[in-house]
C-alpha cells in the first residue's frame, strides 16, 4: 500500500483534516462527511474528495476507505471511534480523545484488541516551533525538567455561545477541555511524559454565564480553569485557560519549561496564531538566550498519521497519551468540584 486511503467525519474542524489529506502524498482523500449538505458542498468543492456522505454510518461503512479523521463534538467521540475501530478504520479522532477517562479507557483498549492505529489530533506539536524545542530538548538542552507553566487565556473568546461547546452534556467541560487540552498536552510530551501522581485544580464561569443569561443561551461550563500537577520523578506543571477573562491580550499562549542545565519558552506572537521559541543555556554561570532549530522534514499531523499506518509504526500522540490527558482533565474537574487534591 502506497497510499492511506483517507475519510474525514465533520466538516468543521474536519475542513483542515481535509485540506491536509488533500496535500498529502501518502493519502488519498476518499469521502468527506457533514450533516449539513450545504457546508458539504462547499468544502467537497474545495478538497475534491471522490465521494461524499451526510451519515458518518455510511462513510464508516464504505470498504475503500483505510483510516478516518473524527472531527465531531465531543459527546460522539468514543462511540464513533469505537464503530470506526470495529469496522476496521485506522482512527484518528480530535481532541479531546473522548468525554472522560472510561470513554477514552474503551477506546484504547479496543485499537489494541484489533491492531488498529489510534491516534489523538493533538495538533500543536506539529508547530515548528513545538518541534524545534523537542527537538533540543531530546538533544539534552535544559537537562532533567523540574517544573513547567503552560497558559492559553482569552480575553473574549467563547466558541458559538449557546452551541455544543458551552453545554456540559455534549461537550464535557469548557475552556478546560477545549483550550487548556492542547497546552497540557505539550507540557507533557515536552517533558516526556511523566507519571502524575496528584492533581488540583478550580475552575469558574462567571463570565460565561453572564453572557448566556444576556443572550438567553445555555451555558454551564467553566470559561476559565487553573491546575497544578505533581509528577512521580520531583517535577511540577502549573496550566491555565480561558474562554473569557477580564485581562489585557485577545490571545495569550505560551509554554515555559525550566530545566537543570537551560529553559526554554514558546509564545505567540501579535496576540495571534504565530509562534516564537527561545532556549536559555547556562554559559559559565550566565544565561545565554538561543533561538532553536527547526528540524527537517516537518510534516502535518495527517501525514505523520499516514505514514504511521504505512509504516506500521506507533504514532507520536498515541491514544495512550490522550487517555493520560484525559485522566488529568477528569482529576481537574473533580478536584474544583471537591475543593480537595486528587491522588491518581
Amino acid at each position: 500500500m502506497e497510499q492511506v486511503r483517507v475519510g474525514v467525519i465533520g466538516m468543521g474542524m474536519g475542513r483542515n483534516h481535509a485540506v491536509h489529506y488533500r496535500d498529502c502524498p501518502e493519502a488519498d482523500l476518499v469521502a468527506i462527511c457533514d450533516v449539513d449538505e450545504g457546508r458539504l458542498a462547499e468544502k467537497a468543492a474545495e478538497v475534491h474528495p471522490r465521494r461524499t456522505y451526510t451519515r458518518y454510518e455510511d462513510l464508516i461503512a464504505d470498504p475503500e476507505i483505510d483510516a478516518v479523521s473524527i472531527a465531531l463534538p465531543n459527546v460522539l467521540h468514543a462511540p464513533v471511534t469505537l464503530q470506526a475501530l470495529e469496522a476496521g478504520k485506522h482512527v484518528m479522532c480530535e481532541k479531546p480523545l473522548a468525554m472522560n477517562a472510561g470513554e477514552a479507557e474503551g477506546m484504547v483498549a479496543t485499537a489494541r484488541r484489533l491492531g488498529r492505529t489510534l491516534m489523538v489530533h493533538f495538533n500543536v506539536r506539529f508547530n515548528p516551533t513545538s518541534q524545534a524545542v523537542k527537538h533540543a530538548i531530546d538533544q539534552g538542552a535544559l537537562g532533567h525538567i523540574y517544573y513547567a507553566r503552560s497558559v492559553w487565556h482569552r480575553k473574549r473568546g467563547i466558541p458559538r455561545l449557546g452551541g455544543w461547546f458551552t453545554q456540559q452534556q455534549l461537550s464535557g467541560g469548557g475552556a478546560l477541555i477545549d483550550l487548556g487540552v492542547h497546552r497540557l498536552d505539550l507540557a507533557l510530551w515536552l517533558m516526556d511524559y511523566p507519571k502524575p501522581v496528584s492533581v488540583t485544580g478550580v475552575t469558574y464561569g462567571h463570565l460565561g454565564k453572564q453572557l448566556g443569561d444576556r443572550e438567553g443561551k445555555e451555558f454551564d461550563v467553566d470559561d476559565l480553569a487553573a491546575g497544578f500537577i505533581r509528577f512521580d520523578n520531583g517535577a511540577s506543571l502549573t496550566m491555565e485557560t480561558s474562554w473569557a477573562s477580564n485581562s489585557e491580550k485577545r490571545e495569550d499562549q505560551w509554554t515555559q519549561l525550566f530545566g537543570i542545565d537551560g529553559g526554554a519558552l514558546i509564545r505567540n506572537l501579535h496576540e495571534g496564531y504565530d509562534f516564537e521559541a527561545r532556549i536559555f543555556r547556562n554559559v559559565d554561570g550566565e544565561v545565554v538566550t538561543e533561538e532553536p532549530h527547526v528540524p527537517e522534514p516537518r510534516e502535518t499531523a495527517q501525514q505523520h498519521f499516514c505514514r504511521a499506518i504505512l509504516s506500521g509504526t506507533e504514532p507520536m500522540a498515541t491514544g495512550e497519551q490522550g487517555l493520560v490527558v484525559m485522566r488529568l482533565l477528569d482529576a481537574l474537574y473533580e478536584s474544583a468540584a471537591s475543593g480537595y487534591e486528587v491522588r491518581l
